[in-house]
């Protein structure tokens, strides 16, 4: 288990063998989520969402559907 303290400022510097096992080097991001039962989880940011582009194909024989449809509801 890795341990690191937080400074004044708020300030954590991410223990060596967490950078390494996450693949981390200077200036990259890393996102903290919280989850329901009070556990904070964090992760890389490794993907920029450009990259994700025409990673879901579309469904055969399924139409597309238009904004308003998506709407439809909300006020």
């Amino acid at each position: 288990m890795s341990e690191a303290t937080m400074t004044s400022k708020g300030q954590v510097t991410i223990p060596a063998d967490i950078r390494k096992a996450l693949g981390l080097e200077a200036g990259e991001r890393v996102v903290f989520t919280q989850l329901d039962d009070g556990t904070t989880v964090m992760r890389a940011k490794t993907r920029s969402i450009t990259e994700l582009k025409g990673l879901l194909k579309p469904a055969r024989g399924k139409r597309n559907v238009s904004v308003d449809e998506m709407n439809i509801g909300r006020r």
